[in-house]
């Protein structure tokens, strides 16, 4: 490695961990030697991390240019990949562009420009077409999830891209499953290949039940299962967006809580779906696909798909939420008979019994509060950990995960102290502002 120790220790110290994996240590050695790397391995296992922190020794302290541009097919990955180089502590700035956010805020930013910029492949074209950004001394790319990208009609953007990046000296591919082709204008001629999935795979202890089931009960089954799993959490996985509303709205009519999430939500509904996921607010979401890959959620016991993919690498995708880092987990299989499962599944596949006397999910430990301020308004997480118990009269341990976005927040509170906290913050100030607060909807 050409680190110092030093930066080393400095980076596993802003991430809160002991030290980097093999996968991580192999991609520092090939990005540092190869000009063309591709890494191939399983979800969970710290890709982000691993094609991330190379660049501390590829980006130039000096330049006021954009060095590194990474794209990514959708914007929570894009999000979740400026928050793990924002931890790193690099000292290098960051930009992240997508659909959604503010196109002048973004042009505003390049005002003083990001040594790396992350984005989706849409809009970063759209930049490019107004010259936001120069690429004189853009060096190094790379395409994380390259796979879905191109499966999500991203070819068009992402070749228009490419070719107006002259002085490329690195590229980069990144995924969860292989590619069958790298198309040509990828220009990716002699990689450097790392293989993790197949030792990964022969690893996982991933036990598969399949879920008899017909069109008349389907859903009737599923609110079975999910009393069976003694209030654990699950993700739901379904193929159209509709269909994750037609069963959120089940689950809301049963008394369970959940949430529902796709690419159709407005960006603050997409985000309050994943806080309330990841704080406890909620014990199961419902989703498309789009919930298969980089999210930043927590690991998940079970992956029901209550719809299953029609595409082995989705499968693989979806399952890749749980049995990661050495655990165990389940998935669940909906069909109405064991030989109408897709061939992608080879195995042998015993079918569940379900327990029909048990009651359904208990209510979530926390629920979630929404604070109509944020980062533009100066709050902080010490903040509002501050005015809930001072004013609020909760204690340290009444209060969960705390997000603060730019103009709003979230706070995860024990449920039972929800009134509580409400009716004492009532007439009560933050740091000498009134701000809205109730629970998020």
């Amino acid at each position: 490695m050409n680190l110092t120790n030093k930066v080393v220790t400095d980076v596993l110290s802003n991430l809160g961990i002991e030290s980097f994996n093999d996968m991580q240590v192999s991609m520092h050695d090939a990005i540092i030697s190869s000009n063309e790397v591709m890494l191939l391995a399983p979800t969970g296992s710290g890709k982000t991390l691993a094609f991330l922190w190379p660049l501390l020794t590829l980006l130039k302290p000096g330049s006021n240019r954009i060095q590194c541009l990474i794209l990514t097919p959708t914007r929570e990955l894009a999000l979740q990949i400026e928050s793990v180089w924002k931890k790193i502590g690099s000292g290098f700035k960051v930009n992240t562009c997508y659909g959604g956010h503010s196109m002048q805020v973004e042009i505003q930013n390049f005002s003083s420009p990001p040594a790396l910029l992350i984005g989706t492949p849409g809009r970063i074209e759209d930049h490019l077409k107004r010259n936001s950004f120069v690429t004189d001394e853009l060096e190094f790319l790379v395409l994380d999830e390259f796979d879905k990208a191109l499966q999500l009609g991203f070819q068009d953007q992402m070749a228009s891209i490419i070719l107006k990046l002259n002085n490329l000296k690195k590229k980069i591919l990144v995924s969860a499953t292989p590619s069958p082709n790298i198309p040509k204008f990828v220009q990716f001629i002699n990689p450097n290949t790392l293989d993790f999935i197949s030792d990964e795979n022969s690893k996982l202890d991933l036990k598969l039940l399949w879920v008899r089931c017909n069109t008349s009960n389907r859903i009737h089954k599923l609110i079975e299962l999910v009393s069976n799993l003694k209030d654990e959490c699950a993700l739901i996985f379904c193929n159209l967006r509709e269909t994750t509303e037609v069963l959120y709205n089940e689950f809301l009519s049963n008394d369970i809580s959940a949430t529902f999430y796709h690419g159709g939500l407005e960006q603050e509904a997409r985000e309050l779906a994943l806080i309330r996921f990841r704080n406890g607010s909620v014990n199961f979401l419902i989703s498309t696909d789009l919930a298969a890959r980089g999210l930043d959620i927590p690991e998940m016991k079970h992956v029901i798909h209550f719809e299953l993919p029609l595409k082995l690498d989705e499968f693989i995708h979806r399952n890749g939420r749980t049995a990661r880092m050495n655990t165990s987990g389940t998935v669940f299989l909906f069909a109405k008979e064991r030989n109408e499962l897709p061939d992608y599944i080879d195995e042998e596949v015993e079918e569940f019994r379900s327990d029909k006397s048990l009651a359904i999910p208990s209510v979530p430990l926390y629920t979630t509060i929404y604070i109509s301020g944020g980062k533009k308004s100066k709050i902080n997480k010490v903040d509002i950990v501050g005015f809930f118990t001072q004013k609020g009269k909760l204690l340290k341990d009444d209060i969960g995960l705390i997000f603060v976005k730019e103009y709003y927040s979230f706070a995860a509170v024990k449920t039972n102290k929800v009134s509580k906290l409400l009716k004492n913050i009532e007439l009560e100030k933050m740091k000498g502002k009134k701000y809205r607060i109730h629970i998020a909807k």
